[in-house]
């Protein structure tokens, strides 16, 4: 298995690490589930710039990748969710374009085809690691390790985190109806 596809499972494992480590009844938890989750978005974008740099792009790079990016960031508005941090329709709307996603790679797997990822959902992705970040960090201010930024959220209107939210969602809606505009031809039999 070569280096870029060692890292998507490797997100896929640092998922599992970080949901363990915001649950664990230690001290610091929240601030060490935040730097994994900073670990795992990392290696989504050295996952893909190394197989582009080196030219290995693979299959299993094609579809893992983006279902490790899910996987990943699925798990992290769960989390938000249920600490209260995020609205559920936000996330339900967010788990609905992944889905939706999903189903057009199937089809086009079932067609012989491998879509990749487009510019639309690798900005989308950055902007749902945002999000994500902004609340952990936040939550993990009560902590020492990220307690420096305690003045920056005490300081910060309410409406920042709203409109990273809303931003967030809408580009995840867009960029969800445009992948399925780009790739409406697999519909051609429906």
């Amino acid at each position: 298995m070569n280096l870029p596809n060692q890292l998507t499972v490797a997100r896929l494992v640092l998922t599992a690490v970080f949901v363990a480590c915001f649950y664990l009844p230690l001290p610091h938890h929240i601030s060490v589930a935040a730097l994994v989750f900073g670990v795992a978005s990392a290696t989504d974008y050295f996952d893909g710039r190394i197989a582009r740099a080196r030219g290995i792009v693979t299959n299993f790079g094609k579809l893992f990748d983006p279902l490790a990016d899910k996987i990943l960031i699925a798990a992290a508005f769960i989390v938000l969710v249920e600490r209260g941090d995020l609205p559920a329709w936000v996330v339900v709307v967010m788990l609905a374009r992944e889905f939706f996603v999903t189903g057009i790679r199937l089809i086009a797997a079932g067609q012989g085809a491998i879509l990749v990822a487009e510019k639309l959902g690798k900005h989308k992705m950055l902007w749902q690691i945002i999000t994500v970040s902004w609340f952990l960090v936040k939550q993990a201010s009560g902590e020492a390790l990220f307690g420096f930024t305690r003045p920056f959220y005490a300081a910060t209107p309410g409406w920042v985190a709203d409109s990273i939210v809303y931003f967030t969602t809408l580009l995840t809606l867009v960029s969800g109806f445009s992948y399925f505009w780009k790739n409406r031809q697999l519909f051609n039999d429906a």
